[in-house]
């Protein structure tokens, strides 16, 4: 009978520095290797991102159990080295070089969830749209609006995703995560929650489970409100080619897709990543669009938003990797709000958000 080894006590993480050294790196490596299945090294990242961009990562971990998880967050929080979480690989935008360090992908193995009457705990790794068919078959209200969102529990939480004028701030009662300091449970208010964002986008956390409250509601009018917005989804959004779900954040008072729209940038584009015919908040890969396509695309549409309207439109998507200096969130210029950390041990979650 096998015996899982404890991980070691996590310390607190250094302050930012350079990417780290190879063999660091290695040590890193063996470490996680004892305590996770699961460790892959220069594994390219188009394959767990819904847009299908962006270069490898020099070591992806996958956890197929939440102590898993749990056991690598605590042996990176430990050597202090730079990590990002990606959940379903939605709202992220990978550098055509990869990402240095290591990229930490939650999702099958991580997914097992326990109904308590109104009350559902469910580990980061869950999808959302599966959670809200769950809950309306359970007769269950107040997560009909994720029906459409494609991403997982754990983003959901850190981006507090929403749609249809719903978020999940609304019905989340607490959140378990690991930290550099140990493993804490975080309410609803000490998540911060806000437009598109948590604390735990300013903070180094990996949320492992959310305990969600929902209301007992009659079944058949749960599920006729699901269908009804998740049909409204699919007619407004682009369904089919890779996309990332919404590139900017909706500007106060208005929406970045009207504005863009607004301003004739439908059908625009950059090799092959090109401002969706539909949705104009979206861009979509045709193919074999790199990431630096993405990115003078949006600058494009930012300057002609700004040249039009006076607006500036600010990234929802986040930015992994090394974009270089004049890339918008890169370091050095001014970053979205939300555009995606860049220190040791900070972990956006690889957010699931496409908001309408």
């Amino acid at each position: 009978m096998s015996r899982t080894r404890r991980a070691p006590q996590a310390r607190r993480a250094p302050p930012p520095g350079r990417d780290p050294e190879p063999r660091a790196l290695a040590a890193v490596v063996e470490a996680l290797r004892h305590y996770v299945r699961d460790v892959r090294l220069h594994e390219p990242l188009w394959r767990h991102v819904t847009l299908r961009v962006g270069g490898p990562a020099d070591v992806l971990v996958v956890p197929h159990s939440a102590d898993e998880l749990r056991a690598a967050a605590r042996v990176l929080f430990g050597q202090g080295v730079p990590f990002v979480v990606l959940g379903q690989g939605s709202n992220v935008l990978i550098a055509d070089g990869g990402v240095r360090g290591v990229v930490v992908k939650v999702g099958k193995g991580v997914d097992r969830v326990r109904w308590d009457g109104e009350a559902v705990t469910v580990e980061a790794g869950y999808g959302l749209p599966r959670l809200a068919q769950e809950a309306a078959r359970r007769g269950l209200a107040g997560l009909e609006f994720a029906a459409g969102i494609p991403g997982s529990v754990g983003g959901g939480v850190v981006m507090n995703a929403g749609a249809h004028g719903h978020q999940l701030a609304e019905v989340l009662d607490a959140a378990r995560v690991v930290t550099p300091e140990g493993e804490e449970v975080l309410t609803r208010d000490a998540l911060g929650f806000a437009y598109r964002t948590s604390v735990l986008q300013q903070r180094p956390a990996v949320v492992v489970e959310a305990t969600l409250r929902l209301r007992p509601a009659d079944p058949r009018e749960v599920r006729a409100r699901l269908d009804a917005w998740l049909a409204q989804r699919n007619a407004t959004q682009p369904i089919g080619p890779p996309s990332s779900g919404c590139i900017f954040r909706n500007p106060e008072g208005d929406h970045a897709g009207r504005l863009i729209d607004a301003a004739g940038l439908k059908g625009l584009s950059v090799g092959d990543a090109v401002v969706s015919e539909v949705h104009a908040n979206y861009i979509v890969n045709r193919g074999a669009a790199r990431a630096a396509d993405v990115l003078a695309l949006v600058e494009q549409v930012r300057a002609r938003v700004r040249e039009r309207f006076g607006r500036e439109l600010e990234l929802e998507v986040k930015l992994l990797g090394d974009f270089g200096a004049g890339a918008p969130g890169a370091p050095g210029v001014p970053r979205a709000p939300g555009s995606g950390p860049r220190e040791p041990g900070r972990v956006p979650g690889g957010g699931p958000e496409a908001s309408p």
